[in-house]
């Protein structure tokens, strides 16, 4: 007898059928009274939910910690965005936690013509970057325009936020760029 694959995979597919009908094969998801049993989605140790960091889509995730350290990021299968996907970005959550050995811990400056980097502290950084804003800032300034009519801006300066920025995040960037006299300000999401 010849059987085609269409005729073997309807074949199996039908005593598999029949053997579970009949009780002979008991998946492991089937109790001892034939009743589905409860499967646990959820790991032992601590696991909580959380939102998605990365884009304004508010997707959740599920993290386990294990004595303070996370162990595993992976989505939510009851988030009613995501329900359980994760996208690349989400999906790598895991690799920026504070508990990666390769995640940078100080700020790395290399000064120009420099081939070696160097460790900065915060506090240095935070200061070098107020000075650099605030010297292309003035040495840029810009009162009137080619009209004579009061603009005071900067065009040196462009400012490019992000999706991870909550709303709280994005109205004070705002604030503090149109403040500095910045009018290049845009998002991420527009380009």
């Amino acid at each position: 007898m010849e059987l085609s694959r269409r005729e073997f995979l309807k074949l199996s597919g039908a005593g598999a059928g029949g053997l579970a009908v009949f009780g002979l094969i008991k998946p492991d998801f089937v109790g001892a009274e034939g009743l589905p049993q409860e499967i646990p989605l959820h790991k032992k140790i601590g696991e909580t939910t959380t939102i998605c960091p990365f884009c304004g889509c508010g997707c959740g995730f599920v993290v386990a910690s294990d004595n303070g350290t996370l162990v595993n990021v992976e989505g939510d299968p009851e988030h009613p965005i995501n329900q359980g996907g994760a996208c690349a970005k989400g999906g790598a959550q895991y690799q920026l936690s504070a508990h990666n050995p390769l995640r940078l811990r100080t700020v790395k400056y290399r000064a120009p013509g420099a081939s070696e980097w160097e460790d900065k502290s915060w506090d240095w950084a935070i200061e070098e970057i107020a000075k650099r804003i605030k010297s292309t800032r003035d040495n840029n300034w810009v009162e009137t325009d080619k009209a004579g009519d009061v603009v005071n801006r900067t065009e040196a300066i462009a400012c490019l936020g992000g999706a991870a920025l909550d709303n709280e995040e994005c109205y004070l960037l705002s604030k503090l760029m149109r403040s500095l006299g910045l009018v290049f300000l845009e998002h991420q999401a527009r380009i």
